[in-house]
């Protein structure tokens, strides 16, 4: 579907990947029938004010803050008034977005929809050479930041002739966005936007280190909406949301603000997110309903009978792979049983996944409602039940890539083939292998490091692992594993023996990890993925 633009600023359109290169786009869900006119910010906003709904509450955060529906609208008016009249903004024009989750962030995130911008939110810890590098793939023309991260937004703002306007908020200032707000009309017609403009672009959150801007349009926001949250989720207005993912991740975009606002439930934004914080945030506000990743969920795991006391009753995980021994942990704990999910930047949100009645142990699920997947091999033939392959997918978002030469990669043959290596079995359940780059060959076998970290997390004197294949002149490469101990537990030769001896015994002998290093901490990026390739940067030797 192609229709007439409602950009001024064609940078967007006119840096789209050609047709060609493009996924197969799927619509066959009713609710995926979207008009040639669509707003995102109508639909998710305004729409619950039209119809008699303004005073529910919409954003809450820690010190008593509470916005309403009607609240959150005349905000997001005032900013985009703002934006359009003070900052000369014209639709197409990108914004870069730079705060923790909080209620202004939101906001402005609205504005940017109403005012027909395009969203470039980005991950609270970057600095200024990562800011620039965003700004110029982007053009980024706009940027609305928190004071409380103004440094290194001014840093990369001095280096960025293409960013003409700058505002900061969260302070009181002459020049401060409130400021401006308050000598803003609450009122803001809608740029009609078309269903195919673009309104985001997502930033990959960067496990190879080279970021990439993906581009999606209101429709995407749309029917992320319409797919994995009524068929796997089943939230409803009742439901508070909490979580830890930035909203500059796809995945907090969705899980706190999203989805919440679709069904005119409610979400909790906390600027800190960290396990005790979201403990304390389940309890005061009443959450019933968290999005973290994994390595939360196995920390939470210890407040079990504190959680068993909350209202908490849908947990979803993603970000990473859950490993089963986690999936297990956690319904011992608190007696639910997780909601696993992968998604991707390029697909905006998660695509296979599973509700809590037909979760299986070591299984990410079925293909979302709205999308179908399959196993390929290398040459994109469908491979049998039980082999392992490439996942490949298609839906009604897909992966466009900022003008980058890696969309020929992403996309082959109409088909996201998302970098995943994955085994489907003859139910048609999907089970996680390996990031397919991940994929250990020693000695002509196959090794999926995440199957050599989910034996290590078996053991109790493991708190975390990542598994690597590094060089080895005799076997081409070998397991290699970094590991973060317990307290108390000694990281010697003989807990080396100890680690490698319990593989042997849990998994295959020829998958145990003959080279063993214990660190403090796994690298990580903000959203909680694992940086693998920066424990093989430079390549390690044999522990």
């Amino acid at each position: 579907m192609t229709t007439t633009s409602a950009h001024i600023d064609t940078f967007a359109r006119d840096h789209l990947p050609p047709p060609e290169q493009q996924p197969q786009f799927i619509f066959d869900l009713p609710a995926l029938q979207f008009p040639e006119r669509l707003n995102c910010a109508t639909e998710l906003l305004d729409r619950h004010v039209a119809e008699g709904h303004g005073d529910r509450v919409c954003i809450r955060a820690p010190g008593g803050l509470t916005w309403t529906y009607a609240d959150l609208r005349e905000k997001a008016n005032r900013i985009a008034n703002v934006l359009v009249h003070d900052m000369g903004l014209v639709p197409g024009n990108r914004v870069l977005l730079r705060a923790p989750n909080n209620p202004m962030l939101a906001a402005c995130w609205f504005a940017v929809m109403k005012a027909g911008g395009i969203a470039v939110a980005t991950m609270p810890l970057l600095r200024a050479k990562e800011l620039k590098a965003i700004i110029e793939i982007g053009q980024v023309t706009h940027a609305l930041c928190d004071a409380a991260l103004a440094d290194e937004m001014h840093h990369a703002a001095m280096e960025s002739p293409q960013l003409r306007q700058l505002r900061h908020f969260d302070y009181e200032g002459p020049d401060s966005l409130e400021a401006a707000m308050e000598r803003a009309s609450p009122y803001f017609d809608n740029v009609d936007t078309a269903a195919d403009d673009t309104c985001i672009l997502g930033f990959t959150s960067g496990t190879t280190g080279v970021p990439k801007a993906t581009m999606h349009f209101h429709r995407d926001v749309m029917a992320i909406c319409h797919c994995w949250p009524p068929h796997m989720l089943k939230a409803t207005a009742d439901d508070v949301f909490i979580g830890s993912p930035p909203l500059a991740f796809t995945f907090g975009l969705g899980g706190l603000l999203l989805f919440p606002m679709h069904v005119g439930a409610s979400t909790v934004l906390l600027e800190k997110a960290g396990p005790p914080q979201l403990l304390d945030g389940i309890k005061e506000f009443h959450a019933t309903v968290l999005f973290t990743a994994p390595t939360s969920y196995r920390t939470l795991a210890a407040r079990g009978v504190e959680l068993r006391r909350t209202p908490l009753r849908k947990c979803v995980s993603a970000g990473e792979a859950l490993p089963a021994s986690t999936r297990q942990l956690w319904k011992e704990a608190t007696g639910i049983e997780l909601i696993d999910g992968i998604g991707a930047t390029e697909m905006l949100h998660i695509f296979i996944s599973h509700d809590e009645g037909n979760a299986r142990p070591g299984a990410t699920g079925k293909p979302v409602p709205g999308y179908r997947a399959r196993v390929i091999d290398d040459e994109g033939r469908e491979v049998p039940p039980g082999t392992v392959g490439k996942l490949a997918v298609q839906g009604p978002t897909g992966c466009r890539y900022l003008a980058d030469e890696r969309q020929k990669s992403y996309v082959k043959n109409g088909w996201n083939v998302t970098g995943d290596a994955y085994v489907m079995d003859t139910d048609g359940y999907f089970f996680y292998q390996a990031r397919t780059d991940d994929m250990i060959i020693s000695a002509g076998y196959n090794i999926a490091a995440p199957e050599v970290e989910e034996a290590l997390m078996q053991h109790p004197a493991v708190a975390e692992c990542a598994v690597v294949g590094v060089p080895d002149a005799e076997r081409g490469q070998i397991v290699k594993a970094f590991v973060v101990l317990r307290p108390g537990q000694a990281g010697d030769a003989a807990m080396v023996k100890t680690l490698q001896d319990f593989v042997k015994a849990t998994v295959a002998p020829y998958k145990y990890p003959r080279a063993v290093e214990f660190i403090d901490k796994l690298p990580r990026t903000q959203t909680g993925k694992l940086q693998r390739f920066r424990l093989t940067q430079p390549a390690e030797g044999a522990a």
